[in-house]
């Protein structure tokens, strides 16, 4: 083995632990790898970049914009017709017609944009029907898989498989050389879910009608077991306070469904309101995390503590942070609890732009550049150079620090009584932080100060705590010490039936910007006028602590607020909504158009007069001229994470091949299958491929793979065409995992999926498959001697 062969290996290896691992990501993987080969100069700057004006990547970009144009022109919304005409009513003719349908358009568009145009359909015959989507979406899903088989241009694999073949010497396929085999693969694996694997699918009860939706929407992610009212009593502190200014919404991440007095009912009430004497606030969220926050109203004020003061500031050290451009802290919300632990400071204020804020510190995402005050200890304080999250460090001396923040007039001294329930307790549950930025600076307990207490800290009855915040808010928490809590709030309230409060069923696009968010980051009431309640994931419904969740794409959103504002998701190009609000039809107007400049791509490509990297990208320019999309459109078409993986793996193939990588592990497949004869090495490779595709993206897996099977065939002295194919069908039946493929993960939250699901269908599935393409590869691609 050369050192150069041993490099590329190395490199393989670490890609692929990168992969499973997702430590970073995909994309930024394959950048590494570009950078890593470049840089030891197995490949020149033209191989390194050649991916990027490879052919194969430029037909995958084109044929994002084109089934875009497709799925803006409204062709989902004839589909959706058709299918419901002929598929009727029973669940295996509709299963058949679904996937044959998703086939169709597989083979002919983006398998992931083919999920996406269909799932709002399938959820929709599935309403109608009363067939449970969970036995329709999964079959979805599979049927793009299986319809990309069929053509050249209907997976990105078989694209880079040609693109190898014509790199290396060979003649590429042909649009239609899939067809024979992938065709009958295709036709094998719809009969047998349609006929025998729709027994293994589970089986959710379906929704029946618009307002059955909305109830059974209610109850599968569980909305009433944390749905309770709170009643402000005649005489409370909260008494003409906002409910901004109670800190209802915010002490838990709870959600305001509605504002009841004199027994109406004002759904998803502005912030402003006033609170009355006797009012109702019907509220979904945790109620053992409300109690814990209302305990702290035990606390005593002490009135004055200069000695405790000033011992503390002997102890306790400020600065100024500058938060780094490329910290990942830039765009988060400020959660002070995972500050204090990463950074052991705590955050007192921000200054942007020479405007300083102290308080809702929790409710803030960090900018770039940005100056941030943090207090502790003055050990902790000099360690802050050594974070790479921060460009600067400085510290600030008590003059400057009471000129800028005013901190003395935000410090004040409380008790915790000896019979308290708060004995025992610890400051980690208290949520003191994020809901009023109260921040414990030290304990005094029998003459031991204690600065900067851990978060595991438990409190003992006599406690002296030296509290940062403002006094205030203080009464605040006494006020919603004074709420009324009332659990048995029917489930029919009158909220949930009001025209004005409707819930949505959604999930995010696969392009979506709001993948790997966190909902409290993200703000939905803020940002979109409506509020998430519940994200269904993995058969799980997850209504509680939504904050601090993060979206993944497969999520199925229930989404709540008024019906206007909901609509305008609908057009929304992050989410996919699943549940219909009567919403207009799309305009298909240009329907016929884009379907004839899709048309005009495979006849050109299928006569011959040009490439399918050209006729893609001539279809992809007129369906932006004739306005079946507009320019911007088709940017957020494209899936540039894809373009980036495929265009920044591509050169690992080629120092594969060039080092001599690639036929050392052919010949260590050969050593190991060789003898055995060439359909069982093609066996092999064809198993090794299938089982990879669960934890390697599939087009990072076909380029790893082409140099390997290309070397294996030249050492039998066999032509790749029948290898290469076998490795193409294997890439593309992805269907034992839901994260072997991003159409599978698309129907995971909206069907109520688990992955357990994944393999009870998957996995005999991919075995039918496999038999089939064993049968007909020998018949329909015959091997040949070089």
């Amino acid at each position: 083995m050369t050192p150069e062969i041993a490099f590329v290996l190395g490199v393989l290896v670490v890609s692929l632990i990168l992969f499973i691992s997702e430590i970073i990501r995909m994309d930024l993987v394959a950048l590494l790898v570009l950078c890593a080969l470049a840089v030891r100069g197995l490949v020149d700057a033209d191989q390194a970049f050649a991916g990027f004006s490879n052919s194969a990547v430029i037909t995958v970009w084109a044929m994002f914009i084109l089934s875009e144009g497709l799925t803006r022109t409204g062709i989902a919304d004839i589909i959706g017709r058709q299918v419901m005409r002929i598929g009727g009513r029973r669940e295996m003719a509709m299963i058949f017609v679904i996937m044959v349908t998703g086939a169709v358009l597989s083979a002919f568009m983006n398998n992931i944009g083919v999920a996406a145009l269909m799932l709002p359909v399938v959820v929709e015959v599935s309403r109608r029907t009363r067939i449970p989507a969970s036995r329709l979406l999964m079959p979805l899903a599979y049927s793009t898989l299986l319809g990309g088989l069929m053509t050249l241009i209907g997976t990105p694999p078989n694209l880079l498989i040609s693109e190898s073949m014509t790199q290396n010497g060979y003649a590429p396929f042909k649009l239609f050389d899939f067809t024979p085999l992938g065709g009958g693969v295709m036709i094998v694996g719809v009969l047998f879910v349609a006929f025998l694997g729709r027994f293994l699918l589970p089986k959710h009860r379906a929704a029946r009608g618009k307002h059955v939706s909305q109830r059974s929407l209610r109850a599968r992610y569980k909305l009433h077991e944390h749905t309770f009212m709170l009643r402000v009593p005649r005489r409370s502190i909260l008494v003409g306070k906002t409910l901004a200014e109670s800190r209802v919404g915010t002490s838990t991440d709870l959600i305001i469904l509605a504002l009841v007095r004199d027994g109406r009912s004002e759904t998803l009430p502005n912030r402003q309101t006033v609170l009355r004497g006797g009012d109702g606030i019907l509220v979904q969220g945790r109620l053992d995390q409300f109690r814990e926050l209302r305990r702290w109203s035990d606390l005593v004020i002490e009135r004055e503590a200069p000695v405790l003061k000033s011992m503390v500031a002997a102890k306790v050290a400020y600065a100024e942070v500058t938060i780094a451009d490329t910290s990942p802290l830039v765009s988060e919300l400020l959660r002070h609890a995972a500050f204090r632990r990463r950074f052991n400071v705590s955050v007192v204020g921000l200054r942007r732009q020479n405007q300083y804020r102290l308080t809702n510190l929790a409710y803030v995402p960090l900018r770039k550049n940005e100056r941030v005050l943090v207090q502790g200890e003055v050990e902790a304080i000099e360690q802050l150079d050594k974070f790479s999250d921060f460009s600067e460090v400085v510290k600030l001396e008590p003059d400057r620090l009471e000129e800028q923040y005013h901190t003395k007039e935000r410090m004040f001294v409380v008790r915790i009584p000896k019979a308290s329930d708060l004995v025992g307790a610890t400051l980690s549950k208290s949520r003191l932080a994020d809901v009023f930025d109260f921040r414990v600076v030290a304990v005094f307990r029998e003459g031991t100060l204690n600065v900067m207490p851990r978060d595991d800290e438990e409190l003992v009855g006599g406690d002296l705590l030296l509290v940062e915040g403002q006094l205030e808010d203080l009464e605040v928490l006494r006020g919603l010490q004074e709420l009324v809590i009332e659990t048995s709030v029917p489930a029919k309230h009158g909220a949930f039936e009001s025209e004005r409060l409707t819930l949505m069923d959604a999930t995010l696009d696969p392009r979506s910007r709001l993948a790997g968010r966190t909902v409290g980051e993200l703000n939905f009431r803020e940002r979109y006028g409506i509020e998430l309640a519940g994200i269904w994931r993995e058969g799980e419904t997850v209504g509680a602590d939504l904050a601090e969740e993060r979206l993944h794409i497969g999520d199925a959103l229930l989404l709540l607020g008024p019906r206007d504002r909901l609509q305008l998701l609908e057009s929304d190009s992050d989410f996919l909504v699943l549940t219909p609000l009567g919403q207009k039809p799309p305009d298909t107007r240009r329907a016929p158009l884009a379907a004839a400049i899709m048309l005009g791509v495979v006849l050109t490509v299928m006569l011959g007069y040009a490439p399918i990297s050209i006729a893609a990208v001539v279809g992809g320019s007129i369906m932006v001229l004739t306005g079946c999309l507009n320019m911007e459109q088709a940017y957020r078409a494209i899936d540039w994470r894809a373009i980036f993986l495929i265009a920044g793996m591509l050169p690992l193939g080629t120092a594969m091949q060039d080092t001599g990588a690639a036929t050392y592990l052919a010949n260590q497949v050969m050593a190991f299958l060789g003898e055995a004869g060439p359909w069982p090495v093609i066996m092999g490779l064809y198993v090794l491929t299938a089982m990879a595709t669960m934890i390697i993206p599939t087009a990072a897996l076909v380029v790893l793979m082409s140099p390997i099977v290309l070397s294996a065939m030249a050492d039998m002295g066999l032509q790749p065409e029948t290898a290469m194919m076998a490795v193409a069908m294997a890439a593309s039946a992805s269907f034992t995992s839901p994260i072997s493929h991003p159409a599978n993960i698309l129907v995971m939250g909206p069907g109520g999926y688990r992955f357990i699901d994944y393999l009870k269908v998957g996995v005999p599935l991919t075995i039918v498959v496999f038999i089939a393409v064993m049968v007909l590869l020998p018949i329909l691609w015959p091997l040949q001697a070089i």
